[in-house]
């Protein structure tokens, strides 16, 4: 009688917790349904809108690089190159020392000495050997330009010897000279002293930025 009964109890128990099982699923149907309803509605109600971001979230954009003029820069680049003429007469222009030498209008014989002596230290160089004529005006502009905007008051240009050259003459020597007497950034300039280059350099001194 005794195993009857709890055989009995345990059937009952067995039968509650399926119902209580199954009263629980219902109500989680009858919540969701409820919820799906409500949603409804509520769009309905609101129409067709997007939602607003996430604020909490912060929004990782891509960082914009700001646009380099370059066409800008290469006009002015092509304008001063024909602006330097290779026909100007400049023997008027130079001072008739041995190392010829060259001082804007206004500006002193003692700043020629003062530069071959090297009292300014040359912050930059060029060298053009090996350059056609025409590539060697464009580097000699762009160089210029670049030590202007660098405030590099003293540089200098290396354009050879002529060693290699037809008839074994410089032949940029000479175009140097006449570009650089025609660039109104360019104060003064002499021959570099032996150990910058010698009579195969020249020392130029730039206006302030």
């Amino acid at each position: 009688m005794k195993s009857f009964d709890e055989l009995a109890s345990l059937k009952t128990r067995l039968a509650n917790e399926a119902q209580r099982r199954a009263n629980e699923a219902a109500e989680q149907r009858r919540r969701e349904a409820q919820r799906l309803a409500e949603a409804n509605v509520f769009r309905e109600a609101v129409g067709d809108v997007r939602p607003l971001p996430d604020v909490r979230q912060p929004t990782l954009g891509r960082h914009k690089t700001a646009p380099v003029a370059r066409q800008r820069a290469a006009d002015e680049v092509a304008a001063l190159e024909q602006s330097m003429s290779d026909e100007i007469d400049i023997a008027s222009l130079l001072d008739t020392d041995e190392q010829l030498s060259f001082r804007r209008p206004g500006i002193g014989p003692d700043v020629v000495r003062r530069l071959r002596k090297g009292e300014w230290t040359i912050k930059s160089q060029i060298d053009l050997h090996g350059l056609r004529v025409d590539e060697a005006r464009s580097a000699l502009v762009e160089f210029l330009q670049h030590a202007t905007r660098n405030d590099q008051r003293c540089v200098r240009v290396i354009h050879g010897k002529g060693l290699g050259s037809l008839n074994r003459e410089p032949v940029l020597k000479g175009k140097v000279l006449k570009w650089l007497v025609q660039r109104q950034d360019v104060l003064a300039f002499c021959q570099a002293r032996p150990n910058d280059g010698g009579a195969g350099a020249v020392v130029v001194l730039l206006s302030p930025r």
